[in-house]
């Protein structure tokens, strides 16, 4: 097997992890944001906060399969259908909440 790194190479491992260090920094902002989320107008951001914290968890495992540190097939498809379920929740929330729901 060749081990010369390609420029390609390369590029792709920067990009995978500077993509897993913005999913960090976006899930630490994520958890500061949890508690100003109480209010009712706001009640639809919980589920778009979890989903932001889920999808800091696949950037990471999406990093770590890339480099061959840690390989599972069933979390990479598992944790998208997660985010999408908290997402079309939150979607729900805030159209029943703009349609008078709260009043």
């Amino acid at each position: 097997m060749n081990s010369i790194l390609l420029i390609y190479d390369w590029v792709y491992g920067i990009a995978q992890l500077s993509a897993g260090f913005l999913a960090i920094i976006a899930a630490g902002i994520a958890l500061t944001m949890f508690k100003k989320s109480e209010t009712k107008l706001l009640r639809a951001w919980k589920f778009l906060l979890i989903a932001v914290l889920f999808f800091a968890i696949e950037e990471v495992i999406g990093a770590l399969k890339t480099f061959g540190i840690y390989i599972t097939p069933h979390l990479t498809h598992v944790i998208p259908g997660i985010i999408l379920g908290l997402l079309i929740t939150a979607l729900i929330i805030q159209i029943n909440i703009n349609r008078g729901w709260l009043k």
